[in-house]
């Protein structure tokens, strides 16, 4: 099973099941002698584990990470850096019934297809308790990124019809983190809350929208051609389990524009030590054009689908093609959203810091 590595120079390759001992992840080439903050690691995966409250997964993981190797005295060494969780509220006996027959919407018969058999305790790498590696690696990267000012926040701007109608800029990120939904306009976050609620008794589940903002990225990241940086941004964001959909900037909105209205006119200032400095008066461009960045914000957005796991009986078939009723069990989000905020700003940062690191070897 190839596919399991992720970035060029800032390379993660991740490992484990959703039912099995554990998961984790490496990362080939973090540079020597960054000062990494477990705790801050440790924090990132608190906001991504199950049973963080009402309206997500009850499975009861600590998620607490072990750092394996590549590690001294607070320092990375420069060796392959690895990270690992253990699982410990493992119940694969819930998915047993569903060893022949395939879920609606999830990669059962894909990888039956792909493979000639898999692992049916919670869909094993097809897992989202796979993306825990991912927040590791990207609250590493994340470090990285802050050492050059670089600062990534990402929000849930939308569940179902409910949508935060502010633009990013007139929101308050900073209190992200105070509703269980993860929204920061508090009226609307109430509204969805109540939704996603609603649905969950319901047995039922909802999608949304994620926005991300990448704040003090300098112009010049990206390559041209292959390595757009938006090719690479939405590589990573589709690579999340659940994600439907990306745009950047003004995304499918700009199709309704006219080039005259969409071009992001540029203006020069002066910075204190008397050198020019350029800008864009507005940002329909995302904060990227022609695949490298400007030096504006980076605004780009994930769409989700519902949870393909329902608490109801749902119709299928087996691998002989018998209809078979498969029944909801296990412990399940009724909205990925909340748990997937931190997932978006890891993969942002990891795509960041690789291009970061490319760039180094832009200019002699």
């Amino acid at each position: 099973m190839p596919g399991n590595s992720f970035g060029q120079l800032f390379r993660i390759t991740t490992f484990g099941e959703s039912h099995g001992a554990g998961i984790g992840v490496v990362i080939d080439g973090c540079p020597a002698g960054l000062e990494i903050d477990t705790e801050a690691v440790q924090q990132e995966l608190n906001r991504r584990r199950p049973g963080q409250s009402e309206i997500t997964s009850p499975r009861n993981e600590k998620d607490e990470v072990e750092f394996l190797s590549g590690l001294f005295e607070g320092k990375s060494t420069g060796a392959p850096l690895a990270m690992f969780i253990r699982n410990q509220d493992q119940r694969p006996g819930d998915y047993r019934h569903l060893q022949e027959g395939w879920r609606p919407g999830h990669a059962d018969f894909t990888y039956d297809q792909k493979y000639g058999f898999r692992d049916h305790r919670g869909g094993g790498r097809s897992s989202a308790r796979e993306t825990a590696a991912r927040v590791m690696a990207g609250a590493v990267a994340k470090q990285l990124l802050a050492k050059q000012h670089i600062h990534i926040a990402a929000y849930v701007s939308s569940v179902a019809d409910i949508h935060v109608q502010a633009p990013y800029t007139s929101l308050d990120l900073s209190t992200t983190e105070s509703t269980m939904v993860r929204c920061p306009e508090a009226d609307t976050a109430a509204r969805m809350i109540q939704l996603i609620e609603k649905v969950r008794d319901e047995g039922d589940t909802v999608g949304g929208i994620i926005t991300c903002v990448a704040f003090g990225a300098p112009a010049g990241l990206g390559e041209p051609v292959f390595h757009k940086l938006q090719a690479d941004l939405a590589g990573a964001m589709l690579s999340i389990n659940a994600a439907k959909g990306f745009e950047i900037g003004s995304g499918f909105k700009g199709t309704e524009m006219r080039g005259s209205q969409h071009n992001d006119q540029f203006a020069a200032e002066v910075d204190p030590a008397g050198h020019p400095r350029f800008r864009t008066l507005t940002n329909h461009s995302g904060g990227i054009q022609g695949g490298i960045s400007n030096g504006a914000d980076i605004v780009f957005r994930v769409a989700f689908k519902p949870v393909s796991t329902l608490l109801q009986t749902q119709e299928s078939v087996d691998k002989e093609g018998k209809t078979v009723n498969l029944e909801g069990k296990g412990r399940h989000d009724p909205c990925v959203l909340p748990r997937a905020v931190p997932i978006v700003e890891a993969m942002c940062a990891l795509v960041l810091t690789d291009h970061l690191l490319l760039n180094r070897n832009a200019r002699v």
